[in-house]
């Protein structure tokens, strides 16, 4: 209940203290499709580090944003996240990959069969994540060399994707993936990650497999030292999600406290180098 209570309470801060982010335009790496992102700004002096976040296959807003998608209907996970890594320091570029293309809303759950080839994780939007790197390291207030990557469900999909497809040293520098599927054919067979890579996975994900995961994580790990993962018991997809709906069953609220402060220290460590 104590873990409960300081979860929802540290959620309300942030909440209180959330600014709007800066609504911004880029290129995906694909070189036609225009992009949405929006920017969160640290308060710290330039240049500072940044991190790519990539939404899950709901889209980056809110269940009742009532068709209006924009900076103020985004939804309360990415909210947070963006003003949590804002304050710790870094520039946070969510990146809108649905709507520009046609799916502002995104996709429901077990719909994953259905979804069309324009906004699949493993061929497209690895190249979207790509474009808000570039698109991050034109800004001199970025430092260009120090740019994480971290993404939900199927953005935590495209973040495995996204880390095996470029040399060492021309990528991110370190990436989260917090509940993916890790059945995807673009990540069988010989992977390994150019840069450090962290899964996070709830044991009562009823979305995806994450015993699936932790067996594909223990193969990589035999090849690669720079993968990892967390597991939580009882802990749900979306557990990091701040709504009461998610952060009433406490082991949802462990774990997403557990994994905010990981997550703090895997890029204090790998983009600060602390």
């Amino acid at each position: 209940m104590r873990i409960l209570l300081i979860a929802v309470l540290a959620a309300a801060v942030v909440a209180l203290a959330q600014p709007v982010p800066e609504t911004v335009h880029f290129l995906s790496a694909d070189g036609k499709t225009k992009l949405l992102g929006y920017l969160y700004r640290p308060s710290v002096p330039a240049p500072y580090p940044a991190v790519v976040l990539l939404h899950g296959r709901g889209g980056p807003y809110s269940s009742v944003a009532k068709g209006v998608f924009n900076a103020k209907t985004l939804s309360k996970r990415h909210k947070f996240w963006g003003a949590f890594w804002a304050g710790q320091g870094y520039a946070a570029l969510l990146v809108d990959s649905f709507g520009p293309r046609g799916f502002p809303e995104g996709f429901g759950r077990g719909s994953y069969e259905d979804r069309p080839a324009a906004v699949s994780e493993q061929t497209v939007r690895p190249l979207d994540a790509y474009g808000a790197l570039d698109f991050l390291r034109r800004r001199r207030e970025v430092i260009g060399d120090r740019i994480g990557l971290q993404g939900w469900s199927n953005g935590g999909m495209t973040a495995l994707v996204t880390m095996s497809t470029k040399a060492p040293g021309s990528g991110f520098r370190a990436a989260l993936a917090f509940y993916p599927g890790c059945g995807m054919e673009a990540i069988q067979g010989v992977y390994v990650p150019y840069a450090p890579l962290h899964l996070f996975v709830g044991l009562a994900d009823e979305e995806v497999s994450p015993q699936r995961c932790q067996k594909w994580e223990t193969a990589v790990a035999k090849r690669s030292k720079l993968i990892g993962l967390t597991a939580y018991q009882g802990a749900e997809h979306n557990f990091d999600d701040p709504g009461a709906a998610k952060q009433k069953n406490p082991a949802n609220a462990a774990a997403n406290d557990d994994a905010r402060r990981r997550a703090e220290g895997f890029f204090r460590r790998h983009l600060l180098g602390r």
